[in-house]
């Protein structure tokens, strides 16, 4: 092996296959709404939401895959709410938890690079390993958070279909090729992943993957869920547990795209406050890695 070789840092989804090859598959929210603060006996402010995140933090460590820190409700306090957020980014670094940011950028040229450069790049107060993206203005917008993701080793997690109502009239839409808009989407990340692949490392997961939620039928958005890549696609999938979706039909649901899941669950672990919340995160867990690995 190479000195250059050597030097490489791990891809985020070599990252993604080794915690999956350990058993970690669940992905844990870290998302301090009033109601959630309050019903931990926290304030409803910064401080809380710090003390919340780093409580999350030291729980999921070791035992989850990732947490997901839901950006809005940091940045609803403002400033303090950043300091905050920054305090839990640097705990999930220490305790070695990959941190995916969930911030929904999207923009074109050096905006996106500054959008990229805040969440991606190593140092930065806000580093984390991934972040979510929007891409409105075609997928090619998000090149910049792809070339630096690929050059730090992080990830970007593009949204292709989502559970709220609204988003079918633009989501099922259909290009000029017959495909949906959501389709496209997971087309594209599919290009990505293979054209930038290690051809070292055949079992690694892409760096890029896409969100795709678990109360959906995705035959309505015409995403194939027989698909086979020569990588395998991380699929972030929110609503499990609290929102309806049941893990026992993850494959089922999810087909040949169940390789690269990562369920994500939120009030079904956080609800009922700190105490207890070792035993809760590690019951979904194992829960999750049952229901994929069965």
């Amino acid at each position: 092996m190479g000195a250059a070789e050597q030097q490489r840092p791990l891809t985020f989804g070599e990252r993604l296959a080794a915690g999956k090859a350990e058993g970690r598959h669940l992905c844990v929210g870290i998302d301090p709404h009033a109601h959630l603060l309050s019903e931990w006996g926290l304030p409803d402010s910064a401080a809380g939401a710090e003390e919340f995140g780093l409580a999350i933090v030291e729980a999921a460590a070791g035992r989850v895959l990732a947490v997901k820190p839901q950006i809005a409700f940091f940045e609803r306090f403002g400033a303090a709410g950043y300091v905050a957020l920054e305090q839990v980014l640097i705990e999930a670094r220490e305790q070695g938890v990959l941190v995916i940011a969930d911030v929904k950028r999207g923009d074109i040229g050096s905006t996106m690079e500054g959008y990229a450069g805040a969440w991606l790049t190593p140092g930065s107060p806000l580093e984390a390993d991934a972040m979510t993206a929007v891409a409105y203005q075609g997928f090619g917008s998000l090149r910049a958070a792809f070339e630096l993701a690929e050059e730090h080793g992080k990830g970007v997690f593009v949204l292709a279909a989502t559970s709220n109502p609204e988003a079918k009239l633009l989501q099922q839409s259909r290009l000029a090729d017959g495909r949906t808009v959501a389709q496209s989407v997971v087309d594209e990340a599919n290009y990505y992943n293979q054209t930038h692949r290690n051809p070292a490392n055949n079992a690694a997961f892409g760096s890029v993957g896409v969100v795709l939620g678990a109360t959906l039928v995705l035959n309505d958005f015409d995403i194939s869920t027989g698909l086979k890549a020569e990588t395998v696609l991380p699929i972030l999938a929110p609503g499990f547990g609290v929102q309806g979706a049941k893990l026992s039909e993850a494959k089922t649901l999810f087909g040949e795209l169940r390789h690269g899941l990562i369920p994500n669950e939120s009030r079904s672990v956080l609800s009922g406050g700190a105490r207890g919340l070792v035993e809760r995160i590690e019951d979904r867990a194992m829960a999750v890695e049952a229901a994929l690995t069965a």
